[in-house]
């Protein structure tokens, strides 16, 4: 039977459950204030700096790269003071509306807009993507001012990369960019998000990245809630990268490049007693200054349209059937293996084996291993390899360089093919005919080499020593010599004199000096059998034979070699000796290479920054209309010391000589 109420029960039944909301309410009082002596006692800390991290901001500075250097000391990368403006997407909220702002801020073209919206939309997130570099002062002012409109955009007073040379060095020194996703996974560091940051992407660039990156510094300044900066409070200076020397010679490397011109090729020289890589030019090239700045989608589709191929390293990358540059090696190969220099080969325009005739360049009548190197007979090459056998010549090949990867700090070298009876078989599964060698000994068939190849194959016989390349400056140290007969290297270098200063295949290369003479042989790669010719200006580019030449100087005491290699030249293998002896006369006499390269220059248009400058205007105006403002002045000229014409200034006498290595 239940209780019936009144007013005691009543009010214990209140009691009771005041008493329990009471205990509740006061151990959630008791937590409360449990907690709150923890954070204001325990975690104290750690609270006063998320507070202090809310009033004050820490900003990475990117650290300046390190400077790539000449042999001479001469800046071939520098860095330069910069305004640029950079994006962060994933801080953008509307980039859309943030592009249109920054395109009316900065005066951008239409193109400009859209290679701005193309960058954005292929960059993660998390990426810097770069708007403007080398902003005015007032320009730089006009976007910093409206920073509270332009979430995500970071304007940065820093350093930007700069090569004096543009062009030039593209394919030697690389160029630098924003750390891709690819890039930052496999280095997941904060610098490589900081706005500004950029790291090497190719060549150079790239090999040394640890080295010229430096140590990032670092800025603490006071914020407002919304972001606003109201004072800096600290700053820590970066560490400037550790700067790079290279054997280099810069004010050769921009002539040799400016001396190509219009033509698609590479200039190797070298110092032949040391293997001191001097020049590895290739043609045309990139502004490596427009990569490292974010180059816009119209230049670098002009450059990937091109069928000149721009954006390939000839000098590494490019393979060419070495044609008769090879007969030089070949002579010294037949030397070694016993045959009398004096023998005569009735040359009567070629060489008959079995049903089989191959042709000779003409109809030179009775050949020495003189006369054969001079004239370019490809009978005496013919009739020799057949008679003693093609191993010597391909195991000599091998002996002064061909076929061989060098120790060099780059990404990647094509280096080619000396093919023999082991190689064809593996290759293909065939044997090696007699008619391989006859194709082999005059650098055709399966025969390859790289430029820089033939330029090591041209030190060698040049100085008699087993020179290889070298391009990090140090100590210069004479290569060994060579345990062959000193008596062969020489017989072959007057062969090889005779070709440039006697009845040979490039006389009118001669250089300009009555007292210093070069050794040379030219050399004919063929593309394509054509009935019409192989080499006239009636021939579409792409089908003309490539022209090869390689060299030494002077002839009495050989102290530079090196190649010149023409892609499909005018003339064959006539293209690319002139080349050579204008670089050679601008080592000897600056001030003599500089007026052939002048009066070069007028006929081509400008130097070959210039001319890639003009090229993109034109490409731009007919692809899309857009009218490409002129390249504004060079705000940094005291810097310019590798181009060509700095070697008239400098206070070593014009063309002086590279100093004796130390004995071997």
């Amino acid at each position: 039977m239940r209780q019936p109420l009144n007013s005691n029960l009543l009010n214990q039944t209140f009691e009771r459950r005041a008493f329990v909301v009471g205990a509740v309410q006061g151990g959630i009082g008791l937590l409360l204030a449990a907690r709150m002596g923890y954070i204001a006692v325990a975690e104290n800390e750690k609270y006063e700096i998320e507070a202090e991290s809310n009033r004050v901001n820490l900003t990475l500075i990117p650290p300046r790269r390190g400077w790539i250097l000449d042999r001479n000391g001469a800046p071939l990368a520098s860095n330069r003071a910069d305004f640029r403006i950079d994006i962060i997407p994933e801080r953008t909220p509307d980039p859309q509306a943030t592009v249109t702002a920054l395109s009316r801020l900065l005066k951008f073209s239409p193109d400009e807009t859209q290679d701005l919206r193309d960058r954005l939309a292929r960059a993660a997130g998390f990426q810097p993507v770069p708007v403007a570099a080398g902003l005015d002062y007032n320009t730089f002012a006009a976007v910093s001012v409206r920073l509270p409109d332009l979430p995500g955009v970071v304007p940065q007073r820093g350093f930007s990369r700069f090569y004096p040379t543009g062009p030039s060095v593209g394919h030697l020194i690389g160029y630098v960019g924003a750390a891709s996703r690819e890039e930052y996974e496999a280095e997941p560091s904060p610098l490589l998000l900081t706005p500004g940051f950029k790291l090497g992407k190719d060549a150079l660039e790239k090999q040394f990245e640890q080295t010229l990156r430096g140590e990032p510094g670092a800025r603490r300044s006071e914020v407002t809630a919304s972001g606003r900066v109201v004072r800096d409070l600290e700053t820590r200076e970066d560490v400037q990268g550790k700067a790079i020397q290279l054997t280099i010679d810069g004010p050769l490397q921009d002539y040799a490049a400016r001396r190509l011109g219009l033509e698609s090729g590479s200039v190797v020289v070298m110092d032949c007693r040391t293997g001191d890589l001097l020049c590895l030019s290739s043609m045309p090239s990139f502004d490596p200054n427009s990569f490292s700045d974010g180059i816009g989608r119209l230049e670098y589709q002009m450059l990937s349209a091109d069928e000149r191929v721009p954006l390939r390293n000839k000098v590494l990358r490019g393979l060419y059937p070495p044609g008769s540059t090879l007969k030089p090696m070949a002579a010294m190969a037949l030397l070694e293996a016993g045959v009398d220099p004096d023998e005569t080969v009735s040359c009567g325009g070629g060489y008959r084996l079995g049903n089989r005739f191959f042709r000779c360049l003409g109809r030179h009548g009775p050949m020495t291993m003189h006369t054969a190197i001079a004239r370019s007979c490809n009978t005496y090459f013919y009739t020799m390899a057949h008679r003693h056998g093609y191993e010597v010549i391909a195991a000599m090949a091998r002996t002064l360089g061909l076929g061989e990867r060098y120790d060099l700090p780059v990404a990647s070298q094509s280096y080619g093919t000396v093919p023999d009876a082991a190689w064809k078989q593996r290759r293909f599964g065939q044997a090696w005919t007699p008619s391989d060698s006859l194709n082999a000994v005059i650098g055709q068939g399966y025969m390859i080499a790289n430029p820089l190849q033939l330029a090591v194959m041209a030190a060698c016989i040049a100085s008699g020593r087993k020179v290889r390349p070298r391009l990090m400056a140090g100590k210069q140290v004479a290569a060994p010599r060579f345990a062959y007969d000193p008596d062969h290297f020489e017989r072959v270098r007057q062969g090889m004199s005779e070709v440039v200063n006697g009845a040979g295949t490039a006389v009118r290369s001669r250089l300009p000096f009555p007292d210093i003479m070069m050794g040379g042989k030219t050399g004919t790669a063929q593309v394509r059998s054509l009935a019409g010719g192989r080499g006239g200006t009636g021939v579409p580019w792409r089908y003309r034979d490539h022209g090869l030449f390689v060299f030494f100087a002077p002839v009495e005491q050989p102290i530079y070699a090196g190649a010149v290699v023409i892609e499909h030249g005018i003339g064959g293998s006539r293209s690319a000796a002139p080349v050579a002896r204008d670089v050679l006369t601008y080592l000897f006499d600056p001030q003599k290479g500089l007026e052939a390269l002048h009066a070069l220059e007028a006929e081509w248009g400008g130097t070959a920054q210039e001319r890639l400058a003009r090229s993109y205007s034109g490409f731009a105006a007919a692809t899309t209309g857009a009218d490409v403002p002129p390249a504004p002045a060079d705000p940094v000229a005291h810097m310019r010391l590798v181009d060509a014409e700095a070697r008239l200034a400098a206070e070593v006498p014009a063309g002086s000589q590279p100093a004796e290595p130390a004995p071997e």
